[in-house]
């Protein structure tokens, strides 16, 4: 099949050129195996009991505090000023300690500095509070 017992040639050192096909098509047949054994458990459907109908709105308003740091980079809070770091971790234990926690919504001006704005992201978190975003990002955009 794959043997050369003689040939015609004067040269003895010349080597088989020849591919040897027989791996590749082995590891084609495993694959296309393994194709078909999988293909039939990608088409089952699993039954999935869905509520049906809207759910009726929130008639509540969710509590939201901002945080605003300024171009200066003094904070705010709810547009009072925060004038020390204990009164604004005070502020975020107490924001952190109520049981259905306000949104606390970071307002950092264009030109505050990127260490503050993660100061303050930071305090937040180690202090509990979990609902917390970023907003006014519209002024970072291009053209603006």
């Amino acid at each position: 099949m794959g043997m050369s017992v003689g040939s015609d040639s004067t040269h003895e050192d010349e080597g088989i050129v020849d591919i040897n096909t027989t791996p590749l098509i082995d590891v084609m047949l495993v694959l296309l195996i393994m194709l078909i054994i999988t293909i039939p458990l990608q088409t089952h459907s699993v039954a999935i009991d869905l509520p049906q109908g809207n759910p009726p709105p929130s008639t509540e308003q969710p509590k939201l505090v901002t945080v605003s740091i300024g171009y200066d980079n003094s904070i705010s809070w709810n547009s009072e000023p925060v004038t020390s770091e204990a009164a604004l971790q005070a502020h975020f234990e107490a924001a952190a300690a109520e049981g259905d926690q306000p949104e606390v919504h970071i307002h950092p001006d264009r030109l505050a500095d990127y260490k503050t704005v993660a100061h303050v992201m930071a305090d937040a978190q180690r202090l509990g509070v979990t609902k917390l975003g970023i907003v006014g990002l519209d002024q970072f955009m291009e053209g603006q």
